[in-house]
């Protein structure tokens, strides 16, 4: 898979199982990001060319100004 996903905290169990799946994962604590500022998140990903995924609508508006790639999980 081509797709690399950025999990935001509330998801960074889920990266196992994606693996497993053949999906390309990282989490905001293997990038260093834990409990950093959402702004801070956002502009890694743009950098990185990675999908976020969270649940927070805050961090994904975010995304969605930047245009970046991201899933809102409701």
């Amino acid at each position: 898979m081509d797709e690399k996903i950025l999990l935001d905290e509330m998801y960074t169990g889920l990266k196992p199982f994606l693996k497993v799946l053949g999906w390309d994962v990282l989490t905001v604590e293997d990038v260093g990001l834990k409990g950093t500022q959402d702004q801070s998140v956002i502009e890694y990903a743009v950098r990185s060319g990675l999908t976020l995924v969270t649940q927070d609508e805050k961090i994904a508006a975010l995304a969605r100004l930047k245009g970046m790639p991201y899933v809102l999980v409701g």
